[in-house]
């Protein structure tokens, strides 16, 4: 099984995302990672769905979600074609003998304290799954108070636009 990243332009309107999530859930896979928000057009939302499976299946997949009426293009990005980013906020401990050692992290992973209290303070990290793994390995030993990671975005690299040709079919 591979992780696949799929860009699918919908309408938006009410139901679609319980629509899409009920194709994947009657086939029985999980969605590693979901996130949806309008696009430049306000009526059209892009989902960038995660999920681990095999080529066959997932192709299934897509020719059935392709059917459904208020998708308008799926287009599976490529990791190494395409921009991925997830978002990442963390309460950590941070008492003043530790203190120090959590903000040179914040630095050298390139992150942001967005929340400073006597005993935590909060970062704020975007990046590559990866790379957020690897700030949470770093700062585990501090002590996680708290965290909360979005679902990976992620947009194709280049000046090419998959809004674009629906907008032109569209009207």
């Amino acid at each position: 099984m591979s992780k696949h990243t799929l860009s699918v332009l919908v309408e938006n309107k009410p139901g679609v995302l319980a629509r899409v999530a009920g194709l994947f859930s009657r086939r029985g896979f999980n969605i590693d990672s979901l996130a949806v928000g309008e696009t430049e057009h306000p009526g059209i939302s892009r989902m960038t769905i995660v999920v681990n499976v095999e080529d066959s299946p997932l192709e299934q997949v897509t020719k059935q979600l392709n059917k459904l009426v208020n998708v308008l293009k799926i287009v599976e990005l490529d990791p190494a074609s395409s921009v991925q980013r997830e978002l990442l906020l963390v309460k950590v401990r941070a008492d003043l003998s530790t203190r120090s050692h959590v903000l040179e992290t914040v630095q050298l992973f390139r992150a942001k304290v967005v929340d400073v209290a006597p005993d935590t303070v909060t970062i704020e990290a975007t990046g590559t799954p990866d790379k957020l793994a690897a700030l949470l390995r770093v700062l585990e030993p501090f002590g996680i108070k708290e965290m909360v990671q979005s679902g990976l975005v992620a947009v194709g690299r280049g000046p090419r636009s998959i809004t674009s040709p629906i907008l032109r079919s569209a009207s």
